[in-house]
């Protein structure tokens, strides 16, 4: 499912962007650190000097377009961690947008809703 949000809450996300580093812990190809089977399609990382749910960064994942353009978010829930968080996209291409879709809703403990911009 594909939602939308309004202009206010994209001025909110790109203010809280601006002011932030993009830190890319995980790059493309990486497993996670305590699950070795998942692999990451595409550089994640977090926006440094922010705060999420889980007490780290505001997560975000950084696609191939040279526009570093906030181009949607993913909402969400881990079965096994029992939370929910969004996960910015920044510079992703349709395919990519499409890859990351599949990524947070492939197994039975992650689902993820798509908001595009």
């Amino acid at each position: 499912m594909t939602v939308t949000a309004d202009d206010d809450f994209w001025g909110a996300l790109e203010q809280l962007a601006a002011g932030a580093k993009l830190v890319i812990d995980r790059p493309k190809g990486s497993s996670h650190p305590r699950y070795p089977d998942i692999v990451y399609p595409l550089d994640y990382g977090y926006l440094e000097g922010t705060s999420s749910m889980d007490g780290g960064g505001v997560d975000a994942w950084r696609g191939s377009l040279e526009n570093a353009r906030i181009v949607g978010v993913i909402c969400t829930v881990d079965l096994l961690k029992k939370d929910s968080e969004i996960k910015i996209l920044v510079g992703c291409t349709p395919d990519e947008i499409a890859i990351l879709r599949e990524f947070h809703n492939e197994g039975p403990h992650m689902k993820g809703a798509l908001i595009l911009r």
